[in-house]
C-alpha cells in the first residue's frame, strides 16, 4: 500500500499540471460516472493531502477524495492521451497532461466541509506543517497496545505504512512489541523528528530512503529499483548492524520485521 510521502508526491504533481484550469474528468470504467460528471470541466484550484488520502479541491466546493488503498495506482501520460486501458477509475485530462486512475479503494466525490469530517478520525500527518504530534503522544502513552501496532493505526498517526513503521522503530532501537505505554516522552520525540525527516525526503526522491550512508553496502534491497531497508522484508537475513537474522511475525494482520538483538 502506497504510504503518505506517496500522496504527498501526487498531491504536488497534480498541483502542479492541472492546478488553476479547468479539467476535463470522466471515468471509462463506468464505476464513477456520476461522480465525474459533478466536477467535469470545473477549474482544478488545488490539491491537498493528509496521510493516505488524496483530495483534489475545484471551484464551487466539490472535491474528489481518493484512497489508493493495495492497488490503486495513477499513470500520467501527455495530451492526446491514448484510449484508456485496463479498468480507468477516472480519467483526467489538462491542458498538457492527463492521469488515469486504477484500482483505488475509494474514489468519490465530496463537499469541502465533509473534509474535516473525515480528516477528524485521522491522527497528524508528519508532512503536514499543522501537524499536532501531540495528539499522537497522548494516544500512545495512554494505549497498552505494541508500538509497532500504534505507529501502523492512522487513527494515532496518518501515512505511516509497513516499512516506515518497521524502518523507524529499528533505527530507534525500539521493541516492537512494547506496549505503548512504556514508550517515554523523549522516545517518541525522537521518533516524530525522525519520521518528518525521513517522509520528507519521501517525498522529495520519490522512495522510501531509511538506510544510513555508513550502512548502505552489502546484501541488495529486496526489490530492484528499491533502496535497501534495515529489516523490511529481510526475514532471515543478517542484520547489517549486527549480523543476527532478521525475524518477522504477523501483527495485527500485518507483517512485522525486526532485529531481535538491535532492538531488544
Amino acid at each position: 500500500m502506497p504510504e503518505g510521502h506517496t500522496l504527498h508526491r501526487l498531491a504536488r504533481l497534480h498541483q502542479r499540471r492541472f492546478g488553476r484550469a479547468p479539467v476535463t474528468v470522466s471515468s471509462p470504467q463506468g464505476r464513477f460516472a456520476d461522480g465525474a460528471a459533478e466536477v467535469d470541466g470545473r477549474v482544478f484550484t488545488k490539491a491537498t493531502a493528509w496521510g493516505k488520502h488524496l483530495f483534489h479541491h475545484y471551484q464551487g466546493g466539490r472535491v474528489v477524495h481518493v484512497h489508493l488503498g493495495l492497488y490503486g495506482t495513477f499513470s500520467e501520460l501527455p495530451v492526446p492521451m491514448p484510449v484508456p486501458v485496463g479498468q480507468v477509475r477516472m480519467r483526467m485530462v489538462g491542458a498538457e497532461c492527463g492521469t488515469d486512475l486504477r484500482g483505488p479503494t475509494v474514489c468519490e466525490v465530496i463537499d469541502e466541509p465533509d473534509i474535516a469530517d473525515l480528516v477528524a478520525k485521522l491522527g497528524p500527518d508528519p508532512l503536514r506543517p499543522d501537524a499536532d504530534p501531540a495528539l499522537a503522544w497522548r494516544r500512545i502513552s495512554r494505549s497498552r497496545r505494541p508500538i509497532g501496532a500504534l505507529l501502523m493505526d492512522q487513527t494515532v498517526i496518518a501515512g505511516i505504512g509497513n516499512v516506515y513503521r518497521s524502518e523507524l522503530l529499528f533505527r530507534h532501537h525500539t521493541e516492537p512489541f512494547r506496549p505503548g505505554t512504556t514508550i517515554t516522552a523523549d522516545e517518541f520525540d525522537a521518533m516524530w523528528t525522525d519520521l518528518v525527516a525521513l517522509m520528507k525526503v519521501g517525498v522529495r526522491r520519490g522512495k522510501i530512503v531509511v538506510v544510513a550512508a555508513e550502512h548502505d553496502h552489502g546484501a541488495p534491497s529486496y526489490r530492484q529499483g528499491r533502496p535497501r531497508t534495515y529489516v523490511y522484508r529481510r526475514a532471515g537475513e543478517p542484520c547489517r548492524i549486527c549480523a543476527t537474522p532478521v525475524r518477522t511475525v504477523e501483527l495485527e494482520a500485518r507483517n512485522l520485521f525486526w532485529c531481535p538483538n538491535c532492538q531488544a
